[in-house]
């Protein structure tokens, strides 16, 4: 395929060619990949079946709970596949899907993460019109948009990644078809294509971490004026929770696409791909 003038197809990375570590590696991503299912699966069940679960912070968290398992299911069963049968190809088409669903998910979680902020914003500071403003209507809507919204990024930065040419070489040097691989093997100028996705990335970032980092700010604001102690730890409690996960996400998100080159290799790559795919959706 290396040699051909146009690639229909692309190598992901293996992460042994020793067959035991082949297997050893399966073995492990299939326990992580069944645990953060589950996980994300009892979330989802708890949450449709038990009633006072039915809350819009819960509702969120149901939805956050779908898009983590597909985000994480878009990229790990082919690389346990590759291991397994000890093929790393990869078609065209399948190398598409991986940046859509991947682009597509990480932009729905940070969407979702701010109306999560917003949930809790409207829940703490103005608790008397919570159930007015926080309607069912109004959580179909605000998940609704954040849907979309990532939608159409993953589409727009998947056709701004594949307007590319690739026609040297088909080695992806990771376990997925990560964007930043693919800017590397292009035989083409990606100085605006990567420009363009650095700037998407951090506009999106900024601007629902502003607003998460604001609603936190009245919330704390708001907290620190109640004056019985186990009143704030009831607020502290349910805010804790999204805070972490807030900031596990946009920390693997930043260390994985927004690193300086001099810190980037393949080891370190494929350290911050595996930390993205599991730590912050398990």
């Amino acid at each position: 395929m290396v040699n051909q003038t146009v690639v229909t197809e692309f190598l992901l990375l293996r992460f042994s060619d020793m067959r035991k570590l082949q297997i050893l590696h399966f073995m492990v991503f299939l326990s992580l990949y069944l645990a953060t299912l589950m996980g994300n699966f009892l979330i989802i069940v708890s949450v449709a079946l038990i009633p006072h679960l039915h809350t819009p912070m819960y509702f969120f968290l149901a939805v956050l709970s779908s898009v983590d398992a597909c985000f994480i299911s878009a990229t790990v069963p082919k690389s346990m596949v590759i291991s397994l049968i000890n093929d790393n190809r990869i078609s065209f088409a399948g190398c598409v899907s991986q940046v859509y669903l991947v682009v597509a998910c990480a932009t729905a979680e940070i969407s979702l993460l701010a109306v999560m902020a917003y949930d809790r914003y409207v829940a703490i500071c103005h608790p008397l019109q919570y159930t007015l403003i926080m309607n069912w209507n109004a959580c179909f809507e605000m998940a609704a948009a954040a849907l979309v919204f990532s939608l159409i990024n993953g589409t727009i930065t998947t056709l701004n990644t594949f307007r590319l040419q690739f026609c040297s070489s088909n080695l992806v040097e990771q376990y997925f078809c990560d964007i930043r691989q693919l800017f590397r093997i292009s035989c083409t100028d990606t100085k605006f294509n990567e420009m363009f996705n650095f700037v998407c990335v951090l506009t999106i970032g900024s601007v629902c971490s502003v607003f998460i980092l604001v609603s936190y700010s009245y919330i704390f604001s708001a907290v620190f004026k109640i004056q019985s102690g186990q009143g704030k730890y009831k607020a502290f409690s349910t805010c804790i929770p999204h805070l972490t996960m807030f900031s596990l996400f946009v920390f693997t998100v930043m260390f994985s696409y927004m690193r300086p080159k001099e810190m980037s290799s393949p080891s370190m790559d494929l350290l911050a791909a595996v930390f993205m795919q599991f730590c912050h959706h398990s």
